[in-house]
């Protein structure tokens, strides 16, 4: 088979590509497959349709992946080619693409970014377009023992570590599918921590609440966490903080809805997660 041209990577990929020895498959889908290493790290071989993120390989052509790859299909790596079953991808010559967002504007940004979300998209209920999409799926993270919306957002906008760790502990892995929804609600709350604190101070939060959720979810789930606690983020989530940054309500809702279809809930709970620390902290900035 001719030679498929990847287009974009991140460094996080590229050191994958050097340093994995003993890679398999994870999962494959028509658009993605995941790959992961004997460190447990995974790279995500994308189409243009999925785009850039923290840990993906997009490649030009539309390949379906499903339809040449199963879970037992061989991988070689070595520099400038990846070849996954009989699919040749050549990684030579790739554009590097940064998942970190420009966490220092937005953080300086912090005070208009929260009164245009709070005020458009946040009234005594989540009751846009936005509550739709994530009501149905809230009493899957929930459960009268432990009121999640309020117990992490509520820590981390205190940057009460012990206090976020423990919220952590019960939340992650909790909920079905690759991506749990605790994991996609932690996830969504840490980029929020990223605007709303100083750099070193959201570092450190991100870092360990993440160390703490990842060995108790999936591995893909835990890859995202993760880059989360790194700083790092997937192309909607950038175009979203774009579009925060212009002010512009039509480019706001317009990525929201990119975020919300993201898989059957992970982006309603990712979401859910990011206002509901921008809505704590605006609690805790008025007492």
């Amino acid at each position: 088979m001719q030679s498929i041209k990847a287009l974009s990577l991140t460094l996080n990929v590229n050191d994958w590509l050097l340093n994995s020895r003993h890679p398999r498959i994870l999962h494959v889908f028509d658009h993605a497959c995941n790959l992961i290493n004997e460190r447990r790290e995974v790279l995500s071989v994308v189409t243009q349709e999925i785009g850039n993120g923290p840990f993906n390989l997009v490649i030009e052509d539309d390949v379906v992946f499903s339809d040449h790859l199963n879970l037992e299909s061989p991988i070689l790596n070595s520099p400038n080619l990846l070849k996954i079953g009989d699919l040749p991808i050549n990684t030579q010559n790739v554009r590097l693409w940064s998942p970190h967002p420009n966490w220092e504007i937005l953080h300086a940004r912090r005070d208009d970014i929260g009164k245009s979300l709070l005020t458009n998209y946040q009234k005594p209920g989540l009751d846009t377009d936005f509550e739709k999409h994530t009501q149905p799926y809230l009493t899957t993270i929930a459960t009268p023992q432990f009121p999640i919306p309020n117990y992490l957002p509520s820590a981390l906008a205190n940057a009460d570590l012990p206090a976020s760790i423990t919220a952590t502990q019960k939340l992650a892995g909790l909920g079905m599918g690759l991506t749990p929804s605790g994991d996609d609600f932690i996830m969504g709350a840490i980029l929020a921590a990223w605007i709303i604190h100083p750099e070193d101070v959201a570092g450190v939060l991100a870092r360990k609440v993440t160390e703490v959720a990842v060995p108790l979810t999936t591995l893909l789930s835990g890859a995202w966490l993760r880059s989360a606690g790194r700083g790092e983020a997937g192309i909607l989530w950038h175009q979203f903080f774009d579009a925060l940054l212009s002010a512009e309500q039509a480019a706001i809702q317009e990525s929201m809805d990119r975020i919300l279809s993201i898989g059957e809930t992970s982006g309603a709970d990712a979401l859910f997660g990011f206002l509901s620390l921008l809505v704590a902290w605006s609690v805790e900035a008025r007492t």
